[in-house]
């Protein structure tokens, strides 16, 4: 089961290569009017999945050339009467699934330093290999595939988490006006009214410059003189992107703009693409300080078997 830093060394990696070669991250995926399209969904809860995930079954998706929003583990599919293709010979054995992640919390009582027991929260990390539907056979399940004209489902999506962990910081953010910065003189966060944005772009807009308020020298105090305005940058978008992932926010539209943002920086640094491995370590580590505050409180991920 790979580590966070490993998901993030994976997230980085995968930037970097769709940068080298000029095109559009392979995560990529325009959403769609189709019901059947947009954002991943379990097929038997009829739930959003969270968390990173999103964003590993968007570059499945992608790399399988996948349409539809409905996802399920090999059992799921089978209860429902399909049956999971197999493999093409042109993809690696272990790669027809996808890998996502569940993280379930249960609680242990230990004993503190005083001699008094405790509740102490732990969480357990659990995988999980799940299939679109367009990997899985059945005429039945047409109605789930892009193209068909049946209704389906559409989940509430909601980013109460990111909130909490925003306002979890405690960071003074200030709304208003037609810029978006971080003030570290006066230590604010200035940016627009919430609703001059999308959703997604509020909350990736908060995320980088709540990036750059870790960069204060009573928190993590990573942008020295040395470092430059352009690894600054590069520093806050990777950490926006790792954040915005982590804490289930669609970002799939927006990751376009992302890496074209990432790329005007490095431009700045000769195009040299180690600047991002670079910003990718300080990202992560500005990343865990920000998810810090509200440890204590984020729920699980969403579950993939059946509610």
């Amino acid at each position: 089961m790979p580590s966070q830093n490993e998901i993030r060394a994976k997230i980085t990696n995968t930037i970097v290569e769709a940068l080298k070669s000029g095109k559009l991250p392979p995560w990529r995926r325009p959403w769609a009017a189709d019901p059947a399209a947009g954002f991943p969904c379990n097929v038997v809860s009829k739930k959003g999945y969270r968390g990173i995930n999103p964003l590993l079954l968007y570059i499945a998706a992608m790399r399988h050339n996948l349409t539809s929003k409905w996802w399920g583990t090999f059992n799921q599919w089978r209860d429902l009467g399909g049956r999971v293709m197999r493999r093409p010979d042109n993809v690696p054995s272990g790669s027809w699934g996808t890998g996502i992640i569940f993280w379930s919390k249960t609680t242990k009582v230990e004993e503190n330093d005083d001699g008094e027991e405790e509740e102490k929260d732990i969480f357990l990390l659990r995988t999980y290999t799940v299939f679109n539907v367009d990997q899985v056979e059945g005429d039945h399940l047409d109605h789930l595939r892009v193209g068909h004209s049946v209704t389906a489902t559409n989940p509430i999506e909601t980013y109460e988490e990111a909130d909490k962990v925003i306002e979890s910081t405690k960071a003074d953010i200030r709304f208003g006006g037609n810029r978006a910065f971080y003030n570290r003189t006066q230590d604010y966060i200035q940016v627009p009214l919430r609703e001059q944005f999308t959703a997604a772009e509020y909350y990736e807009t908060v995320l980088h410059e709540l990036t750059h308020w870790t960069e204060a020298p009573s928190r993590l105090n990573w942008n020295r003189a040395d470092e430059g305005y352009a690894m600054g940058e590069l520093i806050a978008e990777m950490g926006s992107c790792y954040l915005a992932s982590e804490l289930g926010i669609p970002n799939a539209d927006n990751l376009p703009n992302h890496a074209s943002y990432l790329e005007h920086w490095l431009r700045a640094m000769q195009n040299d693409h180690r600047f991002i491995f670079q910003a990718s370590s300080q990202a992560s580590k500005a990343a865990d300080f920000i998810l810090s505050f509200s440890q204590a409180t984020q729920p699980a991920d969403e579950t993939p078997v059946a509610a």
